[in-house]
């Protein structure tokens, strides 16, 4: 099972300057990433991951889609493939737009 975490969890380990911060992985495709994006993301569209997951560093990341599911494939991925700290983020960007962000757009 991949571990989730959630947007107010996420947002307050991107506040904490003390702590590393994760590298968070958008995989969404390219025209939901020009609606809408958390800030700092990476963004590496989900059928790319096999191809491009070396540009990945070895650090704690947290993958987000849309609405959580293709995130915690990727994550599962990830994980399988040798990574080690892996989050999904509950509910995806929505989540993010609905408890973190009201002024993100949404769709």
């Amino acid at each position: 099972m991949v571990q989730e975490i959630r947007a107010r969890d996420l947002a307050a380990a991107l506040a904490d300057t003390a702590a590393e911060s994760p590298v968070l992985l958008d995989v969404r495709e390219a025209w939901e990433v020009q609606l809408c994006m958390i800030p700092g993301s990476l963004h590496i569209p989900m059928n790319l991951i096999p191809l491009r997951m070396s540009e990945l560093p070895d650090a704690p990341i947290v993958v987000i889609c849309h609405h959580g599911v293709r995130s915690a494939h990727v994550a599962r991925f990830l994980l399988d493939a040798g990574f080690e700290q892996v989050l999904s983020l509950a509910g995806g960007v929505e989540a993010w737009a609905a408890e973190v962000d009201p002024q993100m757009a949404r769709y």
